[in-house]
Parts: structure tokens; C-alpha cells; sequence
């Protein structure tokens, strides 16, 4: 069974710092690129970043540049998302999506809220 479970979301202060983590099982987590998505009310699902599947390139949204890093360790499985300096415009509930290389195979966390609120 296919799982993406995310973790380390919560309520944090304007300039706080939080680290999401997603864990993957049931498929060869090593060979997908891995992005985060975010979500806020009313708003359309938007990519946050990128990492390749080795680690080597790292892509992202031009909002949050400079603020947050993606990372992998296909040992554990896992993705990561550090942010710092967060703001209160990014309030959104937050994904991890696996993307199979050369295919259309696509897996989704079930999403972990992060609220930035003073």
C-alpha cells in the first residue's frame, strides 16, 4: 500500500521556523522526484519546491525563495521542508506529492496544516 504521511505542521509566529517532514512507503521512494504543495482557503493548490531524485537540483516558488529548503534522504524515505521566516501568507495546509519519472504516476500526502499566527 502506497502511503505519504506528512508530519511537523502546527501553529507558529510570524518569523517562527518549522520543518515538515513526509515519509514514503510502498514504493520505490528513491526513483520519484519529490515536491510540496500548499493549499490555502479559497485559493488553488500551488507547488512550494522541487528536489530531483538524487538531491541534486532544487527548485522554488519565487514566494518563498530564500526562506525555505527542500531536501531528501532516500535512505529514510523521507522529504523534507525547512521554512523559516514564515508569514502569515503562508497559512495553508501542506502536501507531499511523488512524481514518477518518465511516467504518469503520482502520489499525495493527506496534508499537514501550517498556521503563522501572531
Amino acid at each position: 500500500q502506497v502511503q505519504l504521511v506528512e508530519s511537523g505542521g502546527g501553529l507558529v509566529q510570524p518569523g517562527g521556523s518549522l520543518r515538515l517532514s513526509c515519509r514514503g512507503s510502498g514504493f520505490t521512494f528513491r526513483y520519484y522526484v519529490m515536491k510540496w504543495y500548499r493549499q490555502a482557503p479559497g485559493k488553488e493548490r500551488e507547488v512550494v519546491a522541487g528536489v530531483t531524485i538524487d538531491g541534486g537540483r532544487k527548485n522554488y516558488a519565487e514566494s518563498v525563495k530564500g526562506r525555505f529548503t527542500i531536501s531528501r534522504d532516500n535512505v529514510r524515505a523521507t522529504v523534507f521542508l525547512q521554512m523559516n521566516n514564515l508569514k502569515l501568507e503562508d497559512t495553508a495546509v501542506y502536501y507531499c506529492k511523488a512524481e514518477g519519472q518518465g511516467s504518469d504516476t503520482e502520489y499525495w500526502g493527506q496534508g499537514t496544516q501550517v498556521t503563522v499566527s501572531s
